[in-house]
């Protein structure tokens, strides 16, 4: 997201209405915003060109992972 002095900007882009109501539906049901959807596809997208050797799922997994909050140090060995 573009910053300006530290703040988040919103960018203004056109979009088809038929991919904006497949995101919608879509975030409706991972409970996400529709621009909450649509980054979070721009994400799998780009770390799967970045890695084509990974799976989709597995991307998947590693970025609903790291949008989630740690609840506390996890110790290896525990």
């Amino acid at each position: 997201m573009l910053t300006e002095g530290g703040k988040s900007m919103g960018k203004n882009v056109k979009l088809s209405e038929s991919l904006v109501a497949r995101a919608a539906a879509i975030a409706q049901r991972e409970h996400r915003t529709i621009p909450q959807q649509i980054e979070f596809y721009f994400n799998i997208t780009s770390t799967a060109e970045a890695n084509p050797d990974l799976s989709f799922k597995l991307i998947q997994k590693i970025l609903k992972a790291d949008a989630q909050e740690a609840n506390e140090e996890y110790v290896f060995g525990k």
